[in-house]
């Protein structure tokens, strides 16, 4: 397979293995991790469109919304509002950091089982919150359970799945995650005229989190980890049930162990080694592939899809239609990603989607600009809503096949073992840090910059699709521990590294 103008041997075929039904199960259960990320985004944007939630915790913002002269962009700028939302970020970024080391010692179903706990407690509080703090508290508590999650899951994912099919079993963490936000922007529709509502809707991620946690408990850990913590029984057995019981599995196990034995005889700190030329190329995909994944603007969409639709002429219920409408396209479209991402690669999708983004953002910022004006006072007509709502979907299915499901599982297949929780734990930490940075300044730039909003993501789309045009390798196929080729093939990143 060609790779950034060189030739890979497709090495699929050095392990065989097919695709049995317990590790069908067992990834299925796993990639439920999504859930409570995918369950907090939807639903955080739903719940700040609440009347009884804003009157109760952020009512200077209904004060704003009922003036009559307030910038249609502007209605929603608090940043008390923002910390609300990005907190959550903030503690993941603190959660993911030490979750690398966690990973390691206790093993990856173990973290999520951390992480689903974790993330329970804060449900419940944010769900029986009486004042701001306990409300930003539970979101902390959140943050640390995703931190967790979002760093183990993909690892486990891209671990336990054969080579042949990694991409369409990793992808089934993305999928999850629009399956969480499908779920809580229907709940936002249902609960949104209860005065009690916002309390049901964010006490319910009590739910995902259970479904989760249960579920780790019930699966065993990935081959790779159990050989890491000297667990060689259970690696057998794990990696027998995930390649079928007529396969030969010695030789990957013999591989796993080779890899591990030389790992702790080096000894050295991972957080120092990550950072040695030779893996310079796996460390900068570490930062931009998250810090991309952000700057397409999806999760800041997503979690204020609510407030922008109502912005943009939609009534409250009208808005979190359009909410659970976009979802249910993302979701879709992460579908399509998993049976086509095995078959045509990674790059491809990477640049089909882009391409596709940048065409909505432009899109969007049209219209916008020319029905709201440049000062954005004017109302917009009800047919040019639904043309913004069509373009924002035609947007999110771009990202559904491409940057979203990818950016998990680029970094969860690229790094050799001794740093692959490291690298793993840097991704989500960027992850978390944009996030934040851009939850936190999101309404604020809606408010100033307008329409000119939906101008700086495209910016940063026709950015990041260069980026991969001229430095993402493909990894389709690619066994994990035969990943080190991509890189010595590559017309730019083979002067950095060297054949193990």
């Amino acid at each position: 397979m060609a790779v950034g103008g060189f030739a890979v041997d497709d090495n699929s075929r050095a392990f065989s293995g097919k695709v049995t039904a317990s590790v069908v199960i067992t990834c299925i259960v796993a990639a439920s991790g999504g859930l409570i990320f995918g369950y907090d985004i939807g639903i955080s944007g739903g719940v700040t469109t609440m009347q009884p939630f804003l009157k109760k915790f952020f009512p200077a913002v209904l004060r704003k919304a009922a003036d009559a002269k307030t910038n249609i962009y502007c209605v929603y700028d608090s940043h008390v509002l923002t910390a609300f939302t990005s907190s959550l970020y903030i503690a993941g970024l603190a959660a993911s950091l030490v979750a690398s080391r966690l990973t390691r010692a206790v093993g990856r179903r173990n973290t999520m089982i951390i992480g689903g706990l974790t993330f329970l407690v804060g449900a419940a509080l944010n769900g029986g919150a009486e004042n701001i703090v306990m409300l930003i508290l539970g979101r902390i508590l959140l943050g640390f359970g995703v931190g967790f999650t979002n760093q183990a899951t993909p690892i486990y994912l891209s671990e336990m799945a054969p080579p042949k099919w990694r991409g369409a079993f990793n992808t089934s963490f993305q999928f999850f995650i629009g399956i969480g936000v499908v779920v809580a922007n229907c709940l936002n529709y249902g609960t949104a005229k209860l005065s009690w509502g916002w309390r049901l809707s964010l006490g319910l991620a009590i739910v995902p989190s259970v479904i989760m946690t249960v579920g780790a408990l019930l699966i065993s850990d990935t081959p790779s980890s159990l050989v890491e913590r000297g667990k060689m029984a259970q690696a057998r057995d794990s990696l027998r049930k995930a390649r079928g019981k007529d396969i030969d599995i010695e030789p990957e196990l013999a591989e796993l162990v080779k890899t591990s034995e030389a790992v702790k005889a080096a000894n050295e700190e991972p957080f120092v080694t990550i950072f040695e030329r030779q893996y310079r190329p796996h460390l900068v995909m570490a930062f931009a592939i998250p810090f991309f994944q952000q700057l397409t603007g999806i999760n800041i969409i997503a979690f204020y899809a609510p407030v922008l639709f109502q912005s943009v002429g939609f009534g409250s219920d009208s808005a979190l239609i359009a909410s659970i409408i976009l979802g249910c396209v993302n979701l879709f479209s992460i579908l399509v990603s998993t049976f086509i991402v095995d078959r045509y690669g990674r790059r491809i999708l990477f640049l089909e989607g882009g391409t596709q983004m940048i065409i909505g953002q432009v899109a969007v910022a049209c219209v916008l600009a020319v029905t709201t004006g440049v000062s954005g006072t004017k109302d917009i007509p009800k047919g040019y809503a639904v043309l913004v709502l069509v373009l924002m979907c035609i947007y999110a299915a771009g990202f559904g096949w491409s940057w979203g499901p990818l950016s998990w599982l680029i970094p969860s297949e690229i790094f050799p073992m001794k740093i692959r929780t490291t690298g793993q734990s840097i991704s989500v930490a960027v992850n978390f840090a944009t996030t934040f940075v851009l939850a936190q300044t999101f309404l604020t730039m809606l408010c100033h910059f307008k329409y000119g909003t939906f101008l700086f993501y495209a910016g940063w789309l026709i950015a990041m699709t260069l980026f991969v045009i001229l430095f993402v390798p493909e990894t389709k196929g690619i066994p994990l521990e035969s990943m080190y080729q991509v890189w010595e093939r590559h017309w730019f990143w083979r002067r950095f590294v060297s054949m193990p």
